[in-house]
């Protein structure tokens, strides 16, 4: 393990270098280290920006450590989804409404001899 040790003193920039490296000399090698550095979380594939997008789609939520702070955002957040909710509602609504209307008109011309299908056929001569 001192050859991986020493690579990590390097950084990631000796981690890229290696992989590089190894799929010009043998592809294979390369695709070992990729394998290796996705595997070990050594670029970051498993770091903090994946774990809170997987917090966020689970539903739980970590503190920030300040409670006034943690409770302003979870009031911010009820809010906000009971906002998206109302406008749901609400679309729903116009969505509903306005098929009515179509209907209504539909029936309407239906009731007044109107062929909703379009322009009447010319009679022939």
């Amino acid at each position: 393990m001192d050859l991986i040790e020493k690579m990590d003193g390097y950084g990631k920039g000796a981690w890229i270098a290696a992989m590089v490296l190894g799929f010009i000399l043998f592809w294979p090698v390369g695709l070992a280290v990729l394998f290796f550095l996705i595997w070990s979380g050594r670029m970051g594939c498993k770091g903090r920006h994946w774990r809170g997008r997987a917090h966020r789609m689970s539903g739980t939520t970590r503190t920030s450590g300040n409670s006034a702070f943690d409770e302003y955002k979870t009031a911010t957040i009820d809010r906000l989804e009971e906002e998206q909710s109302a406008f749901k509602d609400f679309l729903d609504n116009l969505r509903r409404s306005k098929d009515k209307a179509e209907f209504d008109q539909f029936m309407d011309d239906l009731k007044s001899g109107k062929s909703g299908n379009g322009p009447s056929p010319e009679p022939a001569a």
